[in-house]
């Protein structure tokens, strides 16, 4: 993968946000400088404040200052205390409303860029193909939406407006400092500013490496918590838990030291410039008074520019070295933000497509991305509407590949998909998929209500309970339902743990009839029951309405015998089909 600098991931990211955004930002820069302008009338105003309380006839004297004299009608120097300090109270009210007002804004569009960002990392997620999420891990994206998504609005926005803000700050304040004292400006500048410089250029590659650590470590550290929670039953039948604990800890321990570091690196040059920054006052300090020099005012100069500097100087290399510290985090999001999402699948119609004759594959062939072997080779089948079609055969042969392609989550390499005689494209895939319901061998049960897991993907307020009651008893899930103590309310709890396989099977095929799909795909859905429950389950497939189209994968032969045609795959080709009799016939 090519690597990127952060300039550019930054600048593809403010592409990104969009003009509404970006309007936005550019509000809550001009806040930053509006306390730039407020933090430098503050230091302004504590001088002639404090001549005021020391020696306000001095103040009367001042060139500079006759203009304030004359608007506040001021006689004599007895009358300076009570407008200055009125004055001085109002600039520090002021400065501080400033402040809450730039700390509310940047939390809200902080928050608000959080939403949009996560929203459109999961929402590209759910959009791609489907060959894309057999070839990435999903703890990837989970890292991603819960871990890197924060630091990337950290990194690639806040902080490189914090960044430009406190440079601006800085040279306000050296600017303030020259016409104060320009030694004092020139000192605190080279002192101050070129450590910070130096720190920045030895720091630098310690930081992006530790950033890279993270990257690195974090959609780890998610995916061994998912294996061991997800394994449960095994992990603790098989007394196993230290296993995950001590590949979750590795991982952990990367991250967290990783992150100690970069805070150590970010933190540690305030420290060692306070400390230069008071031997210097301490030096210069005995060389004016070994000189007969009034020390005092130069050293008071140099003690409040140091004091307004160093933190503003310190915001430029801690916001400096969280970018760079974050480089490989904005890179994996910004590879997610800049995933197409697939147009044709939110602009078609939401009809189904109609399926009243059949469903045909001609010429069939599909082989994986990266891979040089066809999975599947020159199929050719034909499926009647209302017909039941089995598949069997030896692992890897080829038959999910098959319903996959059958469903419209694989393209085929080559060949056709065609339905009532129109092609299935990427223009009609999405109308298809209206007609075609999934039961798989493990059926995905959140934890949820029973009603919510029957109607699968539909919004609460939005589900028929009547339209779930008849999909249960259709299922004959319905006894056991109604059963429950909050009956189609009773939560099934996490991944289902609570129900026995075969009433997940029947929430399975439950969920499908809900969907009145006219295709009902099982994929080895009773593969994993013992025989007394695949014959129930299977009892249950076989009642269902005779205008259904079922295509039904199994390792069993017997479990297809009410199948009109099986099918036999060995190597990606049919090898074999028939009647189930004949199937069997040719066996013995």
């Amino acid at each position: 993968m090519k690597q990127t600098s952060t300039l550019s991931n930054i600048i593809a990211l403010w592409s990104y946000l969009g003009k509404k955004r970006r309007l936005q930002f550019l509000f809550l820069f001009i806040l930053n400088i509006i306390s730039v302008f407020a933090e430098v009338v503050s230091i302004g105003a504590v001088v002639p404040f404090l001549s005021a309380l020391t020696a306000p006839e001095k103040l009367m004297e001042l060139n500079w200052f006759q203009p304030i004299i004359a608007v506040l009608d001021i006689q004599s120097s007895e009358q300076l205390l009570l407008p200055l300090t009125v004055g001085f109270v109002i600039v520090a009210i002021f400065a501080t409303a400033i402040r809450i007002l730039l700390l509310w804004v940047n939390t809200r569009l902080s928050a608000s860029m959080g939403i949009q960002l996560r929203n459109d990392v999961y929402a590209r997620a759910l959009y791609q193909p489907y060959e894309f999420h057999i070839a990435h891990n999903s703890s990837q994206l989970i890292s991603i939406v819960t871990e890197k998504v924060g630091a990337t609005i950290g990194a690639g926005i806040l902080h490189v407006l914090m960044l430009i803000t406190a440079l601006v700050t800085s040279l306000a304040i050296i600017g303030t400092l020259l016409l104060i004292d320009p030694l004092v400006a020139l000192v605190a500048f080279l002192v101050l500013g070129g450590g910070y410089m130096i720190m920045g250029y030895l720091s630098r590659k310690k930081i992006i490496d530790n950033g890279n650590i993270i990257a690195k470590n974090q959609p780890n550290a998610v995916k061994y918590m998912q294996e061991g929670l997800g394994g449960i039953r095994d992990v603790i039948i098989d007394n196993s838990q230290n296993v995950f604990i001590k590949s979750y800890t590795k991982v952990a321990a990367n991250i967290q030291l990783a992150s100690m570091r970069n805070s150590f690196l970010g933190v540690l040059p305030k420290s060692l410039l306070e400390m230069i920054g008071i031997i210097l006052i301490v030096t210069l300090a005995y060389y004016l008074q070994t000189k007969g020099q009034a020390a005092l005012p130069i050293l008071g100069a140099l003690a409040l520019g140091a004091q307004r500097l160093l933190p503003s100087l310190q915001q430029v290399y801690f916001s400096w070295s969280t970018i760079n510290g974050t480089k490989a985090i904005l890179a994996d999001v910004l590879s997610y933000l800049q995933k197409p999402i697939n147009s044709n699948s939110q602009n078609q119609k939401k009809t189904p497509l109609k399926f009243n004759d059949k469903i045909i594959l001609k010429d069939i062939s599909f082989r994986y991305s990266g891979t040089d072997n066809n999975v599947l080779e020159n199929i050719n089948i034909t499926i009647h509407k209302g017909s039941r079609i089995g598949f069997i055969g030896k692992t890897g042969s080829g038959k999910s590949t098959l319903l996959d392609i059958i469903m419209g989550l694989l393209t085929p390499t080559k060949g056709k998909l065609i339905v009532d005689d129109i092609k299935i494209n990427n223009q009609n895939i999405v109308s298809w998929q209206k007609n075609l319901a999934h039961v798989p061998q493990s059926i995905f049960l959140s934890d949820a209500s029973m009603a919510e897991n029957i109607a699968f993907g539909v919004p609460k307020e939005k589900i028929d309970l009547l339209k779930i009651k008849k999909a249960a008893k259709q299922a004959n899930i319905d006894k056991f339902i109604e059963s429950l103590p909050k009956k189609y309310d009773t939560f099934v709890g996490e991944r289902g743990v609570q129900l026995s396989g075969g009433q997940r099977q029947r929430i399975g095929i439950a969920r499908a009839l809900y969907k009145e799909a006219n295709v009902i795909i099982f994929d080895e859905a009773t593969s994993a029951l013992d025989n007394a429950t695949e014959r129930s389950v299977m009892e249950a497939i076989d009642s269902l309405d005779k205008d259904l189209t079922l295509l039904i994968i199994a390792h069993r032969l017997s479990t297809l015998k009410g199948c009109d045609i099986i099918y036999r795959l060995d190597k990606g080709s049919i090898v074999e089909s028939g009647s189930y009799k004949t199937i069997v016939k040719d066996r013995e």
